[in-house]
């Protein structure tokens, strides 16, 4: 038995679909549902997606993750409304390689870190929770688990952040992305939490997930991210285009209700 009940699903039932643009009757068989019943039911709309090899993500985040200009969307050095200290422009060759520093190179950052899945399939190169981010913070995370600290020991160009949790919980090592990308974080963990229900009993989890399920602390946090970072244009585009090469959709972007 998970550690966590999944609360969020609890209370939310699909009724509209309120953001992107699923295929008609794409959610009808979760329609009126809650709790476990929903999450089976979302796990079962998303699974046997086609799987990417690891080689073409560079190429697919052309597609999913790009700015005007090819420019490569990083969450972890974008500054939203402002400019960050540097860009990665696609097709330049600054895909890592070495790095020593920031704006060195960029990567494939597994959101949903790989150890905690023991590097296996399907899940290796899921895109819902890939992201080309920069290198040297891609391994600054590491694998720790994300979450908020007031007790910071480094500090990114965008305002990124590793230290010590200060969330109610936790008081291990985390990483807290910008304010501006939480909700886009803790709705890849509610997809991953779906998408892989009933597949993740041999996972070596984290003390954030419990094989794909957040646990009491963590839900509670990515239940706040949520609210107070919406979904946004960026994500609702990205949906599309991950459904444009998985055949599978987030639920929890497609559908703003909870």
């Amino acid at each position: 038995m998970k550690r966590a009940a999944f609360m969020f699903l609890t209370a939310w039932s699909i009724l509209t679909i309120t953001v992107a643009q699923p295929p008609a009757g794409y959610y009808n068989s979760a329609s009126g549902l809650t709790g476990k019943a929903l999450q089976q039911a979302l796990h079962d709309i998303t699974d046997n997606h086609t799987v990417i090899p690891y080689d073409n993500l560079y190429s697919c985040f052309l597609t999913t993750d790009v700015k005007p200009g090819n420019i490569v969307w990083d969450m972890y050095s974008d500054k939203p409304g402002s400019t960050p200290a540097y860009v990665y422009t696609y097709g330049t060759g600054q895909e890592c390689g070495n790095y020593n520093r920031e704006a060195d190179c960029f990567n494939r950052e597994h959101s949903f870190p790989k150890s905690w899945f023991d590097d296996l399939s399907p899940m290796y190169t899921d895109l819902f929770h890939l992201y080309p981010t920069d290198g040297y913070v891609n391994g600054k995370r590491g694998n720790y688990p994300f979450g908020e600290t007031n007790n910071v020991s480094w500090t990114s160009t965008n305002g990124s952040k590793l230290g010590l949790s200060s969330y109610p919980g936790y008081t291990g090592v985390v990483f807290e992305p910008i304010d501006g990308y939480k909700g886009d974080f803790a709705r890849t963990y509610f997809y991953m939490a779906v998408r892989y229900f009933g597949e993740d009993s041999a996972w070596p989890g984290s003390d954030m997930v419990d094989g794909a399920q957040p646990v009491a602390w963590a839900i509670k946090m990515l239940m706040e991210w949520d609210i107070a970072d919406p979904v946004s244009i960026k994500e609702t585009d990205r949906n599309n285009a991950v459904f444009g090469i998985q055949g599978n959709r987030n639920p929890f972007i497609d559908n703003s209700t909870f």
